[in-house]
């Protein structure tokens, strides 16, 4: 599922990228840094959709750089127990009630044919489970 929520994250910019093009920089170095992660907790960040504050940067002691607190808008996906899902297959593991079909293109099939699953293809999946760590959700 989907969600569109507000987080929060220290940046640290180096001295360099100081001047006109400052909050242009930092929002680049987020969605750099953010777009396309996992946190077990939200899920996996798609995109970055605003800026809602940046904070007032903190010079770190010895290096020169600045940390800004930086509070964004994106939109996240945490897939659930039996959510139903849309997916491309982008690769195919052994099955378990197919058979292997050898060829240009790797494949299973069901003994009759009616189904064929391999690399490309469009499927509809339902989530049994999942497991959630600090860093993805599996």
């Amino acid at each position: 599922m989907f969600f569109h929520i507000v987080l929060e994250r220290n940046m640290q910019l180096h001295p360099r990228h100081f001047g006109r093009n400052l909050r242009e920089n930092l929002v680049s170095k987020l969605m750099k840094d953010v777009e396309g992660t996992c946190s077990g907790r939200h899920g996996f960040v798609v995109a970055i959709t605003g800026i809602e504050n940046i904070g007032k940067g903190l010079i770190r002691d010895g290096t020169g750089f600045v940390t800004f607190p930086v509070k964004y808008q994106c939109v996240v996906f945490r897939p659930f127990k039996g959510e139903i899902l849309e997916a491309a297959v982008t690769m195919v593991n052994k099955a378990y009630d197919m058979e292997f079909q050898s060829g240009d293109i790797p494949n299973y099939t069901t003994s009759d044919g009616s189904v064929k699953i391999q690399k490309d293809c469009e499927v509809r999946l339902k989530i049994i489970g999942t497991r959630v760590d600090a860093t993805e959700i599996v």
